[in-house]
């Protein structure tokens, strides 16, 4: 698989509404964004275009109203970050990336369960 384009903060907010919706038009976007913050309709349409320009969404022109998607899927798009990370911070090392994240405090009981699991040391 090619490398990833590592989207911004609000790139990735506007990624999780994508991943959330499905394909959505940039008015389905802006009403889903404007739940927690206000945004502005254009601010939307320029945002989606500058994340087509940069292959994170898709675009299908054959209906009037365009509609975006995520270019990738979520799975793919954490995929590509966490190996980037692991790479450049951690040298490689998933244990260390693992390790780091346990020792940052902010590991839930539920979560530590699900890393239990995934270890396949117990189930949740």
């Amino acid at each position: 698989m090619t490398r990833l384009q590592k989207p911004t903060e609000v790139e990735l907010k506007f990624l999780r509404i994508l991943w959330e919706l499905g394909p959505a038009t940039v008015k389905d976007v802006h009403v889903h964004l404007n739940h927690r913050e206000d945004y502005a309709y254009t601010g939307v349409l320029r945002m989606l275009q500058v994340m087509l320009e940069k292959g994170l969404v898709t675009r299908d022109e054959s209906a009037r109203s365009h509609v975006y998607a995520a270019a990738h899927s979520r799975t793919a798009m954490e995929g590509g970050l966490v190996a980037d990370l692991t790479e450049r911070l951690f040298g490689g090392s998933a244990a260390d990336l693992v390790l780091a994240a346990l020792r940052s405090g902010k590991v839930s009981a539920e979560e530590k369960a699900r890393i239990r699991a995934a270890l396949g040391k117990e189930k949740p």
